[in-house]
């Protein structure tokens, strides 16, 4: 209390903590030394039942009230308000009853009395989700075999189409998937995003949902609207005995998404080492080129995931693989000054002066964007430090048009040709001069820059 007074004007985030500390003092203190109004959800929520009965005393939302009296699982409180001619259908204002509440807190006995007085079993909240919903969300097994006995919509949606069955298997309630199934629940019914039960179980680990829905015949291989399988999911959130599980089932291993990616993609991508590995002992295709040209080994070395890099390429990865622009894993790695994988990649045979599709080198990418360290590598390795691109440009030319001052040193330190010139005949100095790098001119200058060298202009 004191800590909360001392550094801001008490507020209702101060009476959010009080309540939550049960500290009934610093509530009644509030309400009447700063005409703070007691939060009743917040009351229901972390089931302070004192501070609720003060706030009750001092409201006139009779029914607001009897709302959020259904949270305590106390059967005789929502009895007096409701004998007392409480609406038993009323909303707050995130348009949810008491039915809501009930079922949240898995108040099986609140909800059974509820419904015998006329409760909407289907009633929908501002998120379009039902006493159900709620049930399922949190594993409230009891509540929800209740509820579908007396009607519930087993398949209503929610407003990003969720039905109970995603929220169960999305939260690996086991026994209330089983029970939503027995119930005939839709196994495959597709969400907002295109998931199914199956996709939200493996996407959080769920492997014993995951197993108990494959049972029931959930489709393996079934799609999301971006044409992602379970194993998708699986594979790029490292779920690894999901994983397991949906390859012992079938799951087609080398399934492409809607830009090309495997699973292998996506492990490699997000830095799953042991998914990586335990794909790749499952025969997954190691030089898979996705729609764009990448290899697992691109998304590797362009994240820096240099420990699964080195599983790629002991797993036979194509080193030298171009993708659609040319670029190499190597190419990636530079131009993300990725040193560590840089060096990996050499010391396994890296084609240190492959040039993509603009003629461009590792080298002429570390030097553009910066990665002094990575350029520094690639010269002790023996890259060409002269070597034009496309427009006849060398690294130090990048450097020098991108202001990479520290790099352009270490260029001219290593022998790279200071007046040497591009296709339109200019030199680094005109790049540095047409940039406004004032540095990196005076760099050049003092490595004895030809200042007098015209360009085509």
């Amino acid at each position: 209390m004191s800590e909360c007074l001392k550094y801001q004007k008490p507020n209702n985030e101060c009476m959010k903590y009080a309540i939550i500390s049960h500290n009934i003092d610093f509530v009644t203190f509030l309400m009447n030394e700063y005409n703070i109004k007691i939060d009743l959800k917040s009351c229901g929520k972390y089931k302070n039942f004192e501070s609720f009965l003060v706030c009750f005393d001092q409201i006139d939302d009779f029914n607001l009230c009897f709302v959020y009296s259904a949270m305590f699982n106390i059967l005789s409180l929502c009895e007096y308000f409701i004998s007392h001619g409480a609406n038993i259908n009323v909303k707050d204002k995130d348009a949810k009853a008491a039915l809501h509440y009930a079922a949240l807190e898995n108040s099986k006995e609140t909800v059974e009395f509820l419904l015998s007085h006329g409760a909407n079993i289907n009633e929908k909240d501002y998120f379009l989700e039902t006493a159900l919903h709620y049930a399922a969300k949190n594993n409230s097994k009891e509540t929800v075999e209740l509820l579908l006995s007396h009607g519930a919509n087993i398949n209503e949606k929610g407003d990003f189409k969720d039905t109970a069955l995603h929220y169960a298997a999305e939260n690996n309630s086991k026994e209330t998937v089983e029970i939503l199934l027995s119930h005939g629940a839709n196994i495959n019914e597709k969400n907002g995003l295109g998931l199914t039960a199956l996709h939200c179980a493996a996407e959080n680990n769920s492997k014993e949902t995951a197993e108990l829905l494959l049972s029931h015949g959930a489709n393996i291989n079934e799609k999301d609207y971006f044409k992602e399988t379970a194993l998708h999911y699986a594979a790029k959130n490292n779920r690894l005995e999901t994983t397991e599980l949906l390859l012992s089932h079938g799951a087609n291993i080398n399934e492409n998404e809607e830009l090309g990616h495997t699973a292998l993609h996506c492990a490699a991508k997000n830095n799953r080492k042991e998914t990586t590995e335990l794909l790749l002992s499952h025969g997954a295709n190691i030089n898979e080129n996705e729609e764009l040209g990448h290899t697992a080994l691109h998304y590797a070395a362009k994240n820096n995931r240099k420990e699964t890099t080195e599983l790629l390429l002991s797993h036979g990865a194509n080193i030298n693989e171009n993708e659609e622009l040319g670029h190499t894993a190597l190419h990636y790695a530079a131009k993300n000054d990725r040193k560590e994988t840089t060096e990996l990649l050499l010391s396994h045979g890296a084609n240190i002066n492959e040039k993509d599709d603009d003629g461009k080198t590792a080298l002429h990418y570390a030097a553009k964007n910066y990665s002094k360290k990575t350029a520094k590598l690639l010269l002790s390795h023996g890259a060409n430090i002269n070597e034009k691109d496309a427009d006849g440009k060398t690294a130090l030319h990048c450097a020098a048009k991108n202001n990479r001052k520290e790099t352009a040193e270490l260029l001219l330190s290593h022998g790279a040709n200071i007046n040497e010139k591009g296709d339109f005949k200019d030199t680094a100095l005109h790049y540095a001069a047409e940039n406004n790098s004032k540095e990196t001119v005076e760099i050049l200058l003092s490595h004895g820059a030809s200042f007098n060298e015209k360009d085509e202009d």
